[in-house]
């Protein structure tokens, strides 16, 4: 059996070492680390497994950097590709927001010129006042501008006219 790569868990294994390696815990940790190792290495009195110019903590650093920087490389490419792809994201929210804003406008003007041709209250406050005005300045059937007693039962003025007497029944009915 041979060992499974999973490029995913992995993946997520470097952007932890990636966010790690880019803290002040990690800088605060390896200078007390390299200071350490200074300090025991030039003692006269201890034996000195690197001593000075330090190539085996030289060693240590290469080696570090050797597997950091790839390791922040492909914690940045999965970043990159996260980016992207929120920024797909967001072109299509963005273009379907545009569309439903065109479309409310469209929506919008329609209701405008519906509303347009509707009789407002003014409308029709006004049109009352010239009706008014009209049966006021009427001369009546009676003579004496009064408002004819047939009219006030609900006849047609039509009816006066055609010679009948206010509040006669029309021809033929009883």
């Amino acid at each position: 059996m041979g060992a499974r790569y999973d490029a995913d868990a992995f993946g997520r294994f470097s952007e932890a070492i990636a966010r790690f390696l880019g803290t002040g815990r990690f800088l605060f940790g390896q200078t007390v680390f390299v200071i350490g190792w200074i300090i025991v290495n030039s003692i006269a009195a201890i034996h000195h497994w690197d001593p000075y110019p330090f190539i085996l903590l030289n060693l240590a650093f290469s080696t570090q950097a050797a597997y950091a920087a790839p390791l922040i490389l492909l914690a940045q490419n999965r970043q990159d590709d996260r980016d992207r792809a929120n920024i797909e994201r967001d072109r299509e929210v963005a273009a379907r927001t545009q569309a439903d804003t065109e479309y409310l406008a469209r929506e919008l003007a329609a209701v405008r010129l519906a509303l347009s041709d509707v009789v407002t209250t003014s409308d029709l406050e006004d049109m009352m006042g010239k009706l008014a005005k009209m049966i006021a300045d009427r001369q009546f059937p009676n003579g004496d501008d009064s408002f004819p007693d047939s009219l006030s039962r609900g006849e047609s003025p039509d009816s006066l006219s055609q010679g009948e007497s206010p509040g006669s029944l029309p021809h033929g009915e009883s």
